[in-house]
């Protein structure tokens, strides 16, 4: 059952550390005793996901309630009207929304109207030689080492030198990007406080106006003088007489920003990590490289990178008969949703020849991510790329990784290149 009366049954409460839930879940992050931020649950999250869908919805006490099985997952985030992902989802320190994740019906398909057409896949082929062009010259960097770390050459760099390509940036702002980036996305592991300590806010919202300031400047001066990036062609385009205005098109780069650098960087982490961690697959890529396709939407799949996303509720409703009052938050599983036995054959399998992938990696319903297609391209050209010129690396020996909360990437990820490496304990 998906949204409908109000209260026909509570909702599951579980205990911190005992397998599932908490009580103080923050649906922008959280630190102690929520296991769905502990460590050991971010490396293997697959068991403590079953136990969460086996328990159906949880209540979070006053925080909301979350949801883990495909179908309730598919209700929250196929039902923007009751489901909203506007600003009060949570606190960013913007002044507006960003465009056009926070923009509910009827204005998001206005803005999807106007944005869609730039990231359509025949747009995303077109960019596939210089997308490859910047690979290749990051591997090319790494090729003479014996050792990489996969995080710092090359799975941050990547994904911020496209956005900067793609927005006609020059390439020696990317270290003042990945600043803003982390300043806006984690602020936490900048400042060493939990996020929503007063060092952690400040940073952001100080991000957040740095972030402003930057665009500001960036689209002033394609206004006075146009080319073909993708900041003029927003100031340009007209679908059925609409226009995006300056603010409007401030809002959309600073979600690039946001959404696009990180998300990539992140999915290249967990691929990476996996294919390192298992021989066989990482062998049937090399062997043959026309697998990439399925397979990066497999492990997009499996790992799913966003674990989670969040709605606030807009009346009083109920999830699978559990109760939803007007103005909690919802956080939806997404991550649990792709690997639910209900929602897929085989979900507990890792397949990468899968014909049919209806995964959520990149949301469900209206606020699908804009940027799917060109994140795909990224992603296959990436490990196409890379597989190419290093068909054979393990982790180091002893490596433990340490994920990111919420978003699952890498803290780092050392590699070692060649088939002359040390076995793993």
């Amino acid at each position: 059952m998906g949204a409908g009366t109000f209260g026909r049954r509570p909702c599951a409460t579980l205990k911190p550390r005992r397998a599932l839930l908490v009580e103080d879940t923050r649906v922008e992050g959280a630190t102690g005793d929520n296991p769905l931020f502990d460590p050991v649950m971010l490396r293997a999250p697959h068991a403590l996901y079953e136990m969460m869908r086996s328990a159906g919805v949880m209540n979070a006490g006053d925080r909301g309630v979350i949801v883990s099985r495909r179908a309730d997952v598919d209700v929250v985030l196929g039902d923007p009207l009751v489901f909203s992902s506007g600003m009060e989802v949570t606190h960013t320190g913007t002044d507006r929304p960003l465009i056009p994740l926070q923009i509910d019906p009827p204005r998001h398909r206005e803005y999807r109207k106007i944005l869609d057409p730039f990231f359509t896949p025949q747009r995303m082929r077109e960019m596939e030689g210089s997308v490859t062009e910047l690979a290749r010259s990051l591997v090319d960097r790494v090729a003479g080492d014996g050792a990489v770390d996969f995080v710092e050459q090359f799975s941050i760099p990547f994904p911020s030198q496209v956005f900067l390509a793609l927005l006609g940036l020059p390439m020696d702002d990317l270290p003042r990007f990945l600043e803003l980036k982390d300043g806006f996305i984690r602020p936490e592991s900048v400042t060493g406080q939990p996020r929503d300590h007063d060092d952690s806010v400040a940073l952001m919202q100080q991000t957040a106006q740095a972030i402003y300031e930057y665009f500001e400047v960036v689209i002033e001066e394609r206004q006075s003088r146009p080319g073909t990036d993708l900041v003029s062609r927003f100031l340009e385009f007209e679908a059925d007489g609409d226009r995006l205005t300056h603010e409007d098109v401030l809002d959309v780069c600073f979600l690039f920003l946001a959404a696009g650098l990180d998300t990539v960087s992140a999915s290249l982490d967990c691929m990476m990590l996996h294919l390192a961690t298992h021989p066989d697959r990482r062998r049937a890529l090399v062997d043959d490289p026309d697998l990439i396709p399925s397979a990066v939407e497999e492990l997009l799949r499996w790992e799913s990178p966003v674990m989670m996303v969040a709605r606030v509720a807009t009346t009083d409703t109920e999830i699978a008969g559990c109760p939803v009052r007007q103005g909690q938050h919802v956080l939806a599983l997404v991550g649990a949703a792709n690997v639910d036995p209900d929602g897929l054959a085989d979900a507990d399998v890792v397949r990468l020849d899968r014909d049919v992938n209806r995964h959520i990696a990149f949301g469900k319903g209206i606020h699908r991510c804009l940027g799917s297609h060109l994140a795909r391209l990224e992603l296959r050209v990436a490990l196409r790329e890379w597989h190419a010129r290093f068909p054979e690396y393990q982790t180091s020996p002893a490596f433990e990784p340490v994920f990111n909360t919420s978003i699952r990437s890498l803290t780092s990820l050392p590699l070692l290149l060649g088939p002359d490496v040390p076995a793993r304990s």
